[in-house]
């Protein structure tokens, strides 16, 4: 009995990561399902600014 092709390629997830990047994502994990081919890419979640920071920062672009 012979071993399936695996539908998973090196390229398609290279292309996933640099796509992830890309898009100014921080990639946490990465996930493939050796079956399918399919990958999941799991980012990190940007920490919210809070009302201080945002006040900070338009206060750094209206300074005289």
């Amino acid at each position: 009995m012979s071993k399936a092709a695996s539908t998973f390629r090196q390229i398609d997830l290279t292309r996933a990561l640099r796509a992830a990047r890309a898009a100014g994502l921080s990639v946490l994990r990465y996930e493939i399902d050796p079956v399918t081919g399919k990958i999941v890419v799991v980012a990190a979640i940007p920490e919210a600014a809070s009302p201080r920071d945002e006040f900070e920062q338009w206060q750094a672009r209206h300074a005289h």
